[in-house]
């Protein structure tokens, strides 16, 4: 890595946990410079306006997240297993994310829906990612004959997602990670009650 590729990935990675935490209009410049103690011509000597700041920190923290949950998720030997490491990742997601600021997609997806267009489209394409992951998963277990084969997949991809999302909420708020813990046994239950054979 370059002089300039380092300092731009320590801005990033400074700056990401900032913007999850205070949103695209509340991240100011006086914010970013005091954190990363650059001056404002060498933040803007890496990135061309706010926005791309804001965008490269919400993917670093996403990419961070999903790699982290596809590590826990690929820990299954089969895809019944993999498919129910999803509820054990988030089952500690609470003290996890709080290196972030908060759960990234939850946060920012909020926070830009009606600020900035192309953050918004960003975070909706992950969403679709994570659906796709979670729905592909499904598909595998159908394959090796662990699930239902009426099962339908995207359903439930979307399911798992929007109580996961409402559980990490719930958590935010409330400042108790019990909903997360109890989503955890939920998605477990779904599992075995309406998806194995």
């Amino acid at each position: 890595m370059s002089k300039s590729e380092r300092t731009k990935a320590f801005i990033i990675e400074t700056v990401a946990p900032i913007f999850n935490r205070s949103g695209f209009s509340a991240m100011s410049l006086s914010k970013i410079t005091e954190a990363t103690g650059l001056t404002k011509g060498a933040i803007y000597g890496h990135f061309e306006n706010k926005e791309e700041l804001a965008i490269e920190s919400f993917k670093f923290s996403v990419r961070k997240v999903l790699k982290d949950l596809n590590k826990t998720v690929n820990k299954g030997e089969t895809p019944l297993e993999m498919l129910k490491n999803i509820a054990v990742f988030y089952e500690d997601y609470y003290e996890y994310n709080k290196q972030f600021g908060g759960c990234p997609i939850l946060n920012i997806g909020v926070d830009a829906n009606n600020q900035n267009k192309v953050i918004t489209q960003l975070v909706q394409s992950y969403n679709h990612r994570i659906l796709e992951r979670f729905s592909q998963l499904i598909e595998k277990a159908k394959d090796t004959n662990e699930i239902k084969k009426s099962i339908d997949s995207m359903l439930y991809a979307k399911r798992f997602f929007y109580m996961i999302e409402g559980a990490v909420y719930m958590t935010h708020i409330m400042k108790d990670d019990s909903y997360l813990k109890d989503l955890s046994t939920v998605l477990q239950q779904i599992i075995k009650q309406e998806l194995q054979k």
